[in-house]
């Protein structure tokens, strides 16, 4: 009978959630037919204006031409009517001396006719009519000024809606994630010269594998991107996946996303635990300051436990959420509690497979300082590099500097100034722990080990404190160092 219940409690779970989805599908719908209706008043819209447009241009294009015309059309008719009245009054002048030539003629046999007949001669040769060009100034043709709208009518004809840009392709094998950046590489389906521009939305997820239908995050928009990849800079991977979708629009519309693609964006999550620290050590979630007089006050809230008849626990310890498989839990005893010179606190995520890479800052004030990693059977009073149980670079600001590389009680002095801000890189399966500067990503040191346990972080401070900074990609220049072999380099030769 219970098994029934059970089989009948999945049952009604599995509809209900069925019924959610197709609540919400009728939603979309309903939702999509509002939207047809106030798209298609809206396309109507802009296709009058676009058309009035076009019709405002070629109104003014067909005034512009008509002044031509007119502008044309009067410079000629003033040179032909000036020299219509030039040619007039030379006609006329001509006229007049021919029938002076004739008079003259007929009177060959007076006196005057010598000196008349000179007179007419000089006229001659002075007469307007032979200074005339008989040929028009500027010609009556106005072929010059005809169009042919042939090609444009053909344009016209052709004129048709702008296509829906096809969705876009992710090349995942293009893309690439490294340096806390996400370098996303598309390409189109089919070429497309109307393509403006792409907008890009990606949103961290906890799921592997297309996006689902509901997630808490939210999908963040990139927009105006003219090329067909895009980097995010900057990022801080507190999740193991990223999805990415991107669509193509043209001057008027947008095409349809890609399909979501997920990425996975591994990184390294720990906080510190303030269970596991030195008394004097204040410690926050990834920041830990040196404080003389922590052991005092620690001792004096314990005893006040101790007289209400409760168990003393390490104040100033971080709130902690739902937990990791590797997270350590928070509730360690006091004999896991770093005392005497071992200024010490551990991570509270074991490192048990894979590459992992963190970064710490010291202040430039602290007067030593450690960092590295540690089996967590690190004895209470053992301090970091001085025994098997850990691996770590120390530096020391008191009385006589120093920068050196210790494990098991063995130091090697480092010829390197101290960074102000120094990375770790953990590969667990190949057995190197590489130390780098976290500017430069210069190599300082790779120590060379077979891991047998789980390692934690560690960290030390004496007068002085630091600050974490996790879910950090293992930059690009490490693993290009890795793979050289700049590791086993005689400049930075490993302490085992």
């Amino acid at each position: 009978m219970e098994d029934q219940r059970e089989a009948l409690r999945k049952i009604i779970t599995t509809l209900a959630v069925k019924n959610e989805e197709t609540q919400t599908f009728i939603y979309s719908l309903k939702q999509m037919l509002l939207n047809v209706e106030a798209n298609s008043v809206r396309v109507q819209e802009d296709l009058e204006a676009e058309f009035q447009s076009l019709t405002a241009v070629l109104e003014e294009l067909k005034e512009s031409m008509l002044m031509k015309i007119k502008q044309d059309r009067a410079s000629r008719t003033y040179e032909l009517q000036n020299q219509l009245a030039a040619c007039t009054r030379a006609l006329e002048s001509s006229e007049e001396l021919l029938e002076t030539a004739n008079q003259t003629l007929q009177a060959a046999d007076s006196d005057d006719f010598p000196q008349a007949a000179k007179q007419i001669k000089d006229g001659v040769t002075m007469a307007p009519a032979f200074r005339l060009s008989l040929k028009a100034k500027v010609s009556d043709n106005m072929s010059h000024l005809m169009v042919d709208f042939t090609q444009e009518r053909q344009m016209l004809q052709t004129l048709k809606f702008l296509p829906v840009p096809s969705a876009p392709i992710i090349d995942l094998t293009e893309s690439l994630v490294a340096d806390n950046c996400v370098t996303l590489v598309w390409r189109m389906p089919d070429e497309d010269s109307k393509i403006d521009h792409y907008v890009l939305e990606y949103r961290k997820t906890n799921f592997e594998g297309p996006p689902r239908l509901k997630e808490d995050h939210p999908w963040m928009v990139i927009e105006g991107i003219r090329q067909t990849e895009h980097t995010l800079t900057g990022l801080k991977f507190d999740m193991k996946y990223m999805n990415f979708r991107v669509k193509a629009c043209n001057k008027a519309v947008a095409g349809e996303f890609s399909e979501p693609v997920t990425l996975e964006t591994p990184a390294f999550m720990f906080r510190l635990d303030g269970s596991t620290s030195h008394q004097n050590l204040r410690v926050e979630d990834l920041s830990v300051e040196w404080d003389a007089m922590g052991g005092k006050v620690q001792d004096i809230k314990a005893r006040e436990k101790e007289a209400k008849g409760r168990t003393a626990s390490p104040v100033n310890s971080p709130a902690r959420g739902t937990p990791s498989p590797k997270r350590m839990s928070s509730g360690r005893g006091g004999r896991d509690r770093f005392t005497a010179e071992s200024y010490t606190v551990l991570g509270d995520t074991l490192i048990d497979g894979g590459e992992h890479y963190w970064e710490v800052r010291f202040e430039p004030d602290s007067k030593a300082f450690g960092l590295g990693v540690a089996y967590r059977s690190l004895g209470r009073f053992e301090q970091l590099g001085k025994t098997a149980a850990s691996w770590c670079l120390h530096a020391n600001n008191w009385l006589q500097a120093s920068f050196t590389a210790k494990h098991a009680n063995k130091v090697k002095v480092l010829d390197s100034p101290v960074p102000d801000c120094l990375g770790v890189h953990c590969d667990f399966h190949q057995g190197l722990l590489s130390f780098y500067n976290a500017r430069t990503k210069q190599l300082l040191h790779t120590f060379k080990a077979k891991f047998t346990q789980p390692l934690l972080p560690a960290f030390t401070v004496w007068c002085g404190s630091f600050q974490v900074t996790t879910g950090l990609q293992v930059p690009s220049a490490v693993r290009c160092l890795q793979k050289r072999g700049s590791a086993t380099s005689s400049s930075n030769t490993s302490l085992t």
